[in-house]
């Protein structure tokens, strides 16, 4: 067994999965209409009805602007829909065709994730993935509407 690198190099490998997940994922993304940063837009909506655009970028740890424009794609689309909130506020939700998409955005990444796992002898229930799924609801919470008092 080699010698046990630095764990700043974690970041540095779970970006370049990141990089390479888009990269592979991209051309099955675009036949949906989509690109991967707004089919996870998209599941964020999907799996958090009634969720802010704030809280959506919160979520994904993405630029604000970003997710406006996504949002926005999402919207030509029909994917995704804006609502009444309480107040001012707008909400977001997906639209039937966009419900009709989820279960192929999830199954195209799924798929690559599964992929990765069986070429490389990983399980999914390694205890490093529930330790970054950990990290992550540490960092962004879990995804669900914050309330609106």
């Amino acid at each position: 067994m080699g010698v046990m690198r630095d764990v700043g190099y974690l970041a540095q490998d779970i970006s370049i999965l990141h990089r390479l997940y888009y990269k592979d994922t991209a051309r099955e993304f675009k036949d949906l209409g989509l690109n991967p940063t707004a089919a996870c837009i998209l599941l964020a909506i999907h799996d958090a009805p009634g969720i802010n655009q704030q809280r959506v970028s919160n979520y994904l740890a993405i630029d604000k602007g970003l997710t406006t424009r996504e949002v926005g794609r999402l919207e030509t689309a029909a994917y995704v829909r804006r609502v009444c909130g309480k107040g001012k506020s707008l909400l977001l939700e997906t639209t039937p065709a966009g419900d009709d998409v989820v279960d192929t955005v999830r199954r195209i990444r799924s798929d690559w994730w599964r992929r990765r796992f069986h070429d490389t002898g990983v399980t999914e229930r390694s205890e490093l993935a529930g330790g970054i799924e950990r990290i992550v609801h540490d960092l962004t919470g879990r995804l669900e509407p914050e309330d609106e008092a």
